[in-house]
Order: C-alpha cells, then sequence, then structure tokens
C-alpha cells in the first residue's frame, strides 16, 4: 500500500515535470518560505514538498521554497497571518482556519452539498471551468491572499467515546472542530456542543475530557494519535476535508507571469493525483489504526439517518451569506452551480 502511495505520486511529479521543462525561467532567483497546516509526512507537507521541488526543477534552480510543517511556525491560525503579513509567502491551510480572513471561504463548510463519490474529480472540474474560483480569488484577494486551488483530503470522520448512530447520539457532545462560525453553526444543528480548539491541542483535550469528541480526515486521527483516546469513528458523509494552498498576493503579484502559471498549474493538475494519492493513506491509515487498536470501531451511517442529517444541515445555509460578508451569496450561488455542472459532466448522481 505505501510503495503504491510513493509510486503515484512519482508518477505525478515526474510527469509534471517532464511536461514543464518546455518553459524557460527567466526572472530572478527566488527564496520563499511556505507554512503548513499538517505535520511532516501528511497531506499538506507531502505535496508542498512536491510543490517546492516542482519549482525548483521547472525553474533551473532560481526558485527555492522552504516547507515548515505544523507547529514549526506557530499554530494553524498563526501561519495564515503570517501569509496575509507576508512574513512567509506560501500557507497552506484549510476551508475553515482561513475563514477567519476570508470568510467567503466557508461556503466548501456547508455540509452534504458535496456528492459521495468522485470528489477529486469534481473539484478538478470545478477549478479548470466553474466561476466559483475567480469569485474566491477575488474574496482572498481583498485580505491580501490569492488562492492558488482547492484539495480534497478525503472525508472528515467523527471520533467519539460512544458510538453515533443517530441525532439522538450527538445532543450535547462536546465536539472539537476547526474554527469557523458556519462549521459551529452546522454542528449545532445537529444537536452538538461545538468546541473550536487549535489542532495540537485536541489530543489532551480528549485525554483530560474537555471534549468528547473531534472532527478530522482518517489520516490527521492516526498521525496524530486521537485514535488512542477515542473507541468510535463515524462517518457521515458529509463534508470532504478541502485544503486550499495560498500565496500572499504582494508576493504572487510580483512575480513573472511565467511563473504564476506554473504555480497555479502545477496545483491545479495535482487535485486528481493528490485525491488519488490521500484516499489511499486513508485507507491504509485505517487498516493501521485497527491494528494498534482492536477495540476501535468505524461506523458509517445508513441513508435514513444520512437524510435526517441533511435535514438539519440545509436549515444553516441560509445563514451563510451574512456570516460569508461582502459577495457571499454569489460565492455559494457558483459553487453550487459549478457542483451541479462538475456532477453533470462526470456523471455523478
Amino acid at each position: 500500500m505505501k510503495r503504491s502511495i510513493l509510486l503515484l505520486t512519482a508518477v505525478f511529479v515526474l510527469t509534471l515535470f517532464g511536461t514543464a521543462m518546455a518553459a524557460s525561467y527567466t526572472g530572478p532567483a527566488i527564496k520563499a518560505k511556505l507554512a503548513s497546516e499538517e505535520i511532516e509526512g501528511d497531506f499538506m507537507t507531502v505535496w508542498a514538498r512536491n510543490f517546492s521541488d516542482h519549482m525548483k526543477k521547472w525553474s533551473g534552480g532560481k526558485i527555492e521554497i522552504e516547507v515548515y510543517p505544523y507547529g514549526t511556525l506557530g499554530t494553524t491560525g498563526d501561519i495564515n497571518e503570517l501569509a496575509q503579513m507576508g512574513v512567509v509567502q506560501f500557507v497552506f491551510s484549510d476551508h475553515a482556519w482561513i475563514s477567519s480572513f476570508v470568510p467567503q471561504a466557508q461556503a466548501l463548510a456547508l455540509n452534504y452539498i458535496f456528492p459521495t463519490e468522485k470528489v477529486p474529480e469534481v473539484l478538478d472540474h470545478m477549478a479548470k471551468n466553474g466561476e466559483f474560483m475567480p469569485l474566491l480569488e477575488k474574496a482572498f484577494r481583498q485580505n491580501d491572499l490569492v488562492p492558488l486551488s482547492i484539495m480534497f483530503e478525503g472525508w472528515q470522520w467523527m471520533t467519539s467515546k460512544k458510538p453515533i448512530k443517530s441525532l439522538d447520539d450527538i445532543q450535547g457532545l462536546k465536539l472539537r472542530l476547526m474554527s469557523s462560525k458556519l462549521l459551529v453553526e452546522g454542528y449545532q444543528a445537529y444537536g452538538a456542543a461545538p468546541t473550536p480548539m487549535s489542532y495540537g491541542e485536541v489530543y489532551s483535550g480528549l485525554q483530560m475530557g474537555l471534549i468528547d469528541a473531534q472532527v478530522n480526515p482518517l489520516f490527521a486521527i492516526y498521525s496524530m494519535k486521537f485514535y488512542e483516546v477515542q473507541d468510535y469513528v463515524t462517518q457521515l458523509k458529509s463534508e470532504p476535508f478541502i485544503g486550499i494552498p495560498t500565496v500572499n498576493q504582494e508576493f504572487f503579484d510580483g512575480l513573472t507571469k511565467e511563473a504564476q502559471t506554473e504555480m497555479r498549474r502545477f496545483w491545479i493538475d495535482a487535485i486528481v493525483p493528490a485525491g488519488n494519492w490521500i484516499t489511499e493513506r486513508n485507507m491504509s491509515d485505517m487498516e493501521k489504526m485497527k491494528k494498534a487498536k482492536p477495540a476501535l470501531k468505524f461506523y458509517t451511517l445508513d441513508d435514513a439517518t444520512i437524510a435526517k442529517f441533511k435535514a438539519q444541515a440545509e436549515t444553516v445555509y441560509p445563514k451563510y451569506p451574512e456570516i460569508g460578508g461582502e459577495g457571499a451569496q454569489k460565492v455559494l450561488d457558483a459553487l453550487l452551480k459549478d457542483i451541479e455542472n462538475a456532477k453533470k459532466a462526470l456523471g455523478v448522481k
């Protein structure tokens, strides 16, 4: 499994490098910093390093991007602010944490708006053909940032100390979420008691009983060892975890057009290969958790229960335009339109 993941990554990087060599970078030498929201070996840091390697090779060694894994430059909130200020030139964050700076990005936090299959392909179609990304970029630029892509990191899973098989089971549950007003509204609609908390504090929060449960993709549950202090892992099929590689606007606009184009091209072309990579990685990490803790139970909600969760999630949709701020309704309309167009093009229900 690990070997096939590495092979998939290598094939993508070599293919991209081969096609990119037709470009000849004529700009100045550049040294930049990229802060990742995740630890070494996890999705964001792995693909940030792929990006760094690619840009160095493409530019003949003239563009050097140093990658800083989670914790080396601060917490998830800190690194987004550093990128906005230009202290670091790039940040790889997610749709929730970046929303403190770009509230419109919370459209991606609405539950049950994506299909349950081919999410990387849907995002790829959106990025290449849709109206959402240009509107999202406009919102980012109003906050001194530029989004380069939208990346699927797997579905969010809820871990807990008790089984979650119905809406009744989630009532009053002290649940750690990423910092996003819309996410909090969404899980409150299910009856939970959401508690935003820094990524690095989640394990101790679970261990000490400050929170009962938390939400993250499988690779994070494994690498951050949350499963050690939880007994159940539940899939609501409600929320794909979406990463947004982002660059400081002033820095990006100061690059040559060829460098800007290559950076965008790398991240857009990476959506599907990276989605395949993380899907395989998540399955591998699930097996590792089962082996490390045989008593750990994995559960996916049935269709009837999902329908009840979805009905509650839809009560939150009207709140997004106010929470999302200026231009939010246009962003949401474009997102929903892009998803529907992608589903039709891909034959997805």
